[in-house]
């Protein structure tokens, strides 16, 4: 996996926990998985498709979910509440808008689909082409997951070798 298609969502998760927890925030585990992934609790999924392809799950126990959903409704709420998902899948956007900015800077165009709950409790495993990178944002909140997995279009690719080149 290159580190160029990743760090745009790495450097973009830590800003957006950190401001949006109003905390400081440390990475924790990192691994690369080619096994089957398996959902935390509450998570969403975005998926990209372009000249890089691939998915990021945020991902969050139910606890930590319902404290971040708390802090940022500055109430209480309720585990199986719709705000609790609603705002997993709220801050997955945030992290994705700020890192396809960066993408998009560096000449990359790709289409992203809008956060969706991922309820499956596995699947989505990683192949030969696309190993999973797996993080862990710790903060006082608890601990929130970036599962990455992402590759090059290879046809997109070698059309941009191509026209650069000529």
């Amino acid at each position: 996996m290159k580190m160029e298609l990743i760090q745009p969502f790495i450097n973009s998760a830590d800003a957006v926990l950190a401001q949006s927890l109003q905390c400081e925030t440390r990475v924790g585990d990192v691994s690369m998985e080619e096994e089957t992934y398996r959902r935390k609790g509450v998570a969403a999924i975005i998926e990209i498709n372009g000249d890089i392809e691939g998915r990021i799950i945020l991902d969050t126990d139910p606890r930590t979910a319902m404290h971040i959903a708390a802090h940022l409704a500055a109430g209480e709420v309720e585990a199986s509440d719709d705000l609790v998902r609603e705002t997993i899948c709220e801050l997955a956007n945030m992290v994705i808008g700020n890192a396809i900015t960066s993408l998009n800077d560096q000449g990359f165009r790709f289409k992203i689909s809008p956060p969706q709950v991922h309820a499956a409790e596995q699947g989505l495993s990683g192949n030969e082409e696309t190993e999973a990178l797996v993080m862990c944002f710790e903060t006082p909140k608890g601990s929130v997951f970036m599962n990455i997995a992402m590759h090059y279009n290879r046809r997109r690719k070698e059309e941009r070798t191509a026209a650069v080149a000529g």
